[in-house]
């Protein structure tokens, strides 16, 4: 954890303004809640994970009652503990469930590996879990996670906090309101990694810092030694992460280019992270996905700048085929990364306007016309549309068959000159105290589905071959060498 990014001052005063010790701090109420619950109880809270994320949703929990926060850095838990002295701190999240019995809800920003033996404890326990983005590591493990809220009638949440942006319940609308006809064709990218991949370990270890607990950080994961940080040769052969366009996180990623694993350059390893798919592809993916009512593919293919042995390529490009679902045609959705772009047919009227194509982006092809977006779905959702007879594309709210279009989903009912993240958490709040779970728009019913779609690319990517998808069997037909993709062995000592 960067201290600096602790001590800001824009966290400082997010805790002041928002945290449960403050004077006079906000309470939930109004009409989203169910007449007869006690409109000012608070959540009691615990936050298990405390990086950059973590810290951030540290700050909207602390808006009900954090009790407890967990992390394997306890300079972490220590930096915490100068705007929220009372609240307890833990280095291993089994004790604090065992010892916080008056635990409601936790929420969890931790590698992606650990995702789900946290949630899982949690839920069994009758805990409601708000789980960061991908909600898990393995395709299993999300069947698992939807199974475990459905049967312990939990209010869940998974952390794409772009779900509560109305400009993506709108591009919703938009689309299957039928605004560009039958949609066949999706084009999605991204600048991202800008974190070190395609490279192999390094040899050696080096101390563990005596505040971190390396072995509670491997958790299920294999063991190997710690490494703090990548050879200076090594790490000079990877320069594609600097040349992306900048964006609000570059520049704070920027600083962790060196670390091997932590406090974020896990996201490229096999063992812990999940890519560039399980980084952005639940917050871009999440517009289409809705939208077109993605199901099951039956189809994945990837290609890639070259698969390593315990890391996640440079760049890649994967195709998924969907079958016609609902009424709606297949479709073929095209995902890429690493400084891959759509061809110039597909980006000629976004360039037109703009000019040039966005880092990001996300384009659905219909029979009269396309809607884009160039935005990473992680923040509000801006949606263009260009009907085959408009001379240029224009922003949804000002195109005139856009407007006509009713709205058809409820919005989020938090104050929308807040970020989204902060709405996505109220909303989840509100779930938990109404009983209405549905209510949370990104819950594991909906999320699980969304992060096993695209944890089938970390899969075909893994396989290197086309798979066959078998999608209610959980099997790709031509490939049963690809189920150890599927599902991991945990380290001895770790289980659901």
């Amino acid at each position: 954890m960067n201290k600096k990014v602790v001590s800001s001052g824009h966290s400082r005063r997010r805790f002041i303004k928002y945290g449960s010790l403050a004077a006079g701090g906000a309470v939930l109420a109004g009409p989203y809640l169910l007449r007869g619950q006690n409109l000012n109880s608070r959540l009691n809270i615990a936050q298990i994970g405390l990086g950059v994320k973590g810290m951030t949703d540290a700050q909207w929990c602390g808006m009900e009652n954090l009790v407890a926060v967990c992390d394997v850095n306890s300079s972490a838990i220590d930096n915490l503990k100068q705007f929220l002295p009372a609240v307890k701190g833990y280095k291993d999240f089994r004790e604090l469930f065992e010892k916080e019995k008056s635990l409601d809800a936790v929420d969890i920003a931790v590698p992606d590996h650990s995702h789900t033996v946290i949630a899982a404890m949690a839920m069994k326990l009758g805990k409601h879990v708000y789980c960061q983005k991908p909600l898990t590591h393995d395709v299993s493990e999300a069947r698992l996670l939807r199974d475990l809220a459905r049967q312990y009638k939990v209010a869940t949440q998974m952390g794409n906090q772009g779900s509560a942006s109305d400009g993506l319940r709108r591009g919703v609308e938009l689309v299957q309101a039928g605004l560009i006809g039958p949609v066949r064709q999706v084009w999605e990218w991204t600048n991202r990694p800008i974190w070190p991949q395609g490279l192999e370990r390094p040899a050696g270890s080096d101390p563990v810092p005596p505040n971190m607990d390396w072995d509670l950080w491997l958790g299920t994961a294999p063991a190997r030694p710690f490494k703090e940080k990548w050879p200076d040769a090594q790490l000079a052969e990877k320069t594609q992460f600097l040349h992306f366009s900048p964006d609000h996180y570059h520049a704070q990623f920027l600083r962790f280019s060196q670390n091997l694993y932590h406090p974020f350059n896990w996201r490229g390893w096999h063992d812990f992270g999940t890519s560039v798919l399980g980084d952005m592809g639940c917050h871009t993916i999440n517009w289409p996905f809705r939208a077109l009512k993605l199901g099951y593919p039956t189809e994945i293919e990837a290609s890639s700048s070259g698969m390593k042995a315990e890391m996640y390529p440079d760049s890649s490009r994967i195709r998924f085929e969907f079958p016609a679902r609902e009424g709606l045609p297949p479709v073929t959705f095209h995902w890429l990364d690493g400084g891959n772009t759509p061809p110039e047919e597909v980006t000629a009227d976004i360039t037109a306007v703009f000019g040039g194509i966005s880092p990001s982006g996300c384009v659905m092809i219909g029979e009269k016309g396309m809607v884009f977006s160039p935005d990473d779905g992680d923040q509000d959702l801006r949606v263009f549309v260009k009907l085959k007879d408009d001379k240029e594309m224009a922003a949804a709210p000002r195109h005139e068959a856009a407007k006509a279009i009713p709205q058809t989903i409820p919005r989020n009912a938090f104050d929308n000159r807040e970020p989204p993240d902060f709405r996505h958490h109220q909303e989840w709040f509100a779930a938990c105290k109404s009983g209405r779970h549905e209510t949370a728009y990104s819950n594991f019913e909906i999320a699980a589905y969304l992060t096993e779609i695209i944890l089938l690319g970390c899969v075909a990517l893994r396989a290197g071959q086309k798979l066959e998808w078998d999608g209610p069997g959980m099997k790709a037909k031509n490939a049963p060498e690809a189920a150890r993709f599927l599902k991991r062995d945990y380290r001895a000592g770790w289980k659901i």
